[in-house]
């Protein structure tokens, strides 16, 4: 009888080896496609000044899915919407986390903020609050006053220029009027007039979505990746952007000093509260890093993105003077002689709704999503993800696919006629805002912000090319970093449409 248990027991434990060796054979035979790299560095050789257009080039030969060795950092690239929708929704649960990574890690206070956060408890019930407090409907909505203010002004700065037909540098206005808006609806404090409403606060800004966007060998080669980054200046520059953000932080947290009634507060009031209260978050009592971390977040994410995309929006009908006219004919013959067009007029610009998705499309404002990192095994078109790995969802690429969209170079907001794409994050071939549990929580707010300021500015102006320029002349260059910004500047000549 014992016999006959052993030889069964046996049996069982053969069985048992001989489905894990076919299971992992069959693995094996499923390899992620990876182009060849060098011992150490892996591929980061191919990564290149634009990692979006490098990793697109390379996806056309090894396809959707593609396994990178980042150094030691094994890193899968998602290329296309279908790959996308299986690893931000099918599998979202699998890959939600975040990669600890130096530049985010400093700047966030060690991932106390949103974006770098891991998920966890803490990142749970930071994003609710900051969903709630800050990003609701109807917080935007009753903000909608001081957005008013900062328009009717870029109006009149602009109009100035007009008189004069003086060209004016579009880069520089988009940006100071998010710096305006969100620094007065968010922050609740105005800079005009001090040292901060200059252009060295822009400089710090732009340095610090660098430092997010930057290499670090840090995080790639083991041992020695700390001091290539002392060597090539780069920590030194990191540090000096910590500090100088953390002064800004200072500066607004000191105009909040004055205590107010829980009732008038603004959302720094609030987090000033939180830490007065010793109030416990995930596990840990919220504390002053925490709330610069979140202001990190605000400031970058709010002020960068929704200015980018409002010049390369001009920019594209600059270079399309047949979707300018038509976007313009739309908000002119809807509403005739205005003094500003309101907030809640923009549900009726249907085209100029295209304008922006198309923009989008081609120039998302990261076109590699933050990093994911893999929690949990699971599979993407047969290939196995790996705890640890890093995941890259390439929405550059995906907005050039050509099997998504015909003609994906031309810039044809028509394409979103009848057609039920969002950008809400559950239509994975328009993903400007990300997807999932780590879907950007400012989208409204972003939305909004661009849908206003466009309407606005190609109501009240025509817009012209300067003396000697030709539309060819327009480039479409793209400058490095977390966000993508246009590498020359936008220069165009303001006409005035109601004097016209």
């Amino acid at each position: 009888m014992a016999n006959i248990l052993i030889l069964a027991l046996l049996f069982l434990i053969i069985c048992l080896l001989l489905t894990a060796f076919k299971r992992a054979k069959g693995r094996q035979l499923r390899p992620t496609p990876s182009p060849p790299g060098f011992p150490i560095i892996g591929n980061l050789h191919q990564l290149g000044e634009l990692p979006h257009q490098s990793l697109w080039k390379l996806s056309k030969k090894y396809g959707p899915v593609m396994l990178l060795n980042l150094g030691k950092v094994p890193t899968v690239i998602l290329s296309s919407s279908e790959t996308a929708k299986q690893a931000l929704r099918d599998h979202d649960l699998n890959c939600c986390s975040r990669p600890s990574l130096a530049g985010g890690r400093e700047l966030s206070y060690n991932n106390r903020d949103i974006s770098f956060s891991p998920y966890n408890d803490y990142w749970k019930e930071l994003r609710k609050l900051c969903t709630q407090e800050l990003f609701s409907a109807k917080n935007i909505h009753s903000t909608q006053p001081i957005k008013d203010e900062e328009v009717k002004k870029l109006i009149d700065s602009i109009a100035e220029s007009a008189s004069l037909k003086t060209p004016i540098n579009l880069n520089k206005k988009f940006l100071a009027l998010t710096v305006s808006i969100v620094c007065r609806t968010a922050f609740g404090v105005s800079f005009e007039g001090t040292v901060l409403s200059s252009d060295r606060f822009n400089k710090i800004v732009r340095e610090a979505v660098d430092m997010l966007g930057s290499f670090s060998a840090t995080d790639f080669i083991p041992y020695i990746g700390w001091i290539i980054d002392r060597f090539t200046g780069l920590q030194g520059r990191r540090e000096k952007s910590v500090r100088d953000l953390d002064a800004f932080y200072e500066q607004v947290i000191d105009l909040h000093k004055e205590e107010k009634e829980v009732g008038s507060e603004d959302f720094v009031d609030l987090l000033l509260r939180l830490e007065k209260e010793e109030t416990v978050v995930g596990n840990n009592k919220f504390t002053r890093n925490n709330i610069k971390a979140i202001l990190m977040d605000i400031l970058l994410a709010g002020i960068e993105t929704s200015a980018e995309t409002m010049t390369w929006a001009m920019a594209e009908l600059a270079k399309n003077p047949r979707v300018l006219m038509k976007v313009q004919s739309e908000i002119r013959n809807i509403f005739g002689n205005r003094e500003l067009i309101s907030f809640e007029d923009i549900e009726q610009l249907h085209y100029l709704k295209m304008v922006i998705k198309e923009t989008w499309r081609l120039h998302p404002p990261a076109p590699l999503l933050l990093p994911r990192e893999v929690m949990s095994e699971f599979e993407i078109n047969g290939c196995t993800m790996q705890p640890k790995t890093q995941i890259h969802v390439n929405v550059w690429a995906i907005g050039r696919d050509p099997n998504t969209w015909k003609d994906p170079e031309e810039f044809l907001p028509e394409r979103f006629i009848d057609s039920n794409i969002d950008t809400k994050g559950q239509n994975f071939e328009l993903l400007p805002f990300g997807g999932g549990r780590r879907m950007c929580p400012a989208m409204y707010m972003g939305t909004t912000m661009v849908e206003f300021g466009l309407a606005n500015l190609l109501y009240h102006f025509d817009w012209k090319l300067p003396e000697g320029m030709k539309v060819e002349d327009i480039d479409m260059d793209e400058a490095p970093g977390l966000t993508v910004n246009k590498k020359n500047d936008l220069v165009l000549v303001p006409e005035k449409y109601l004097d016209n």
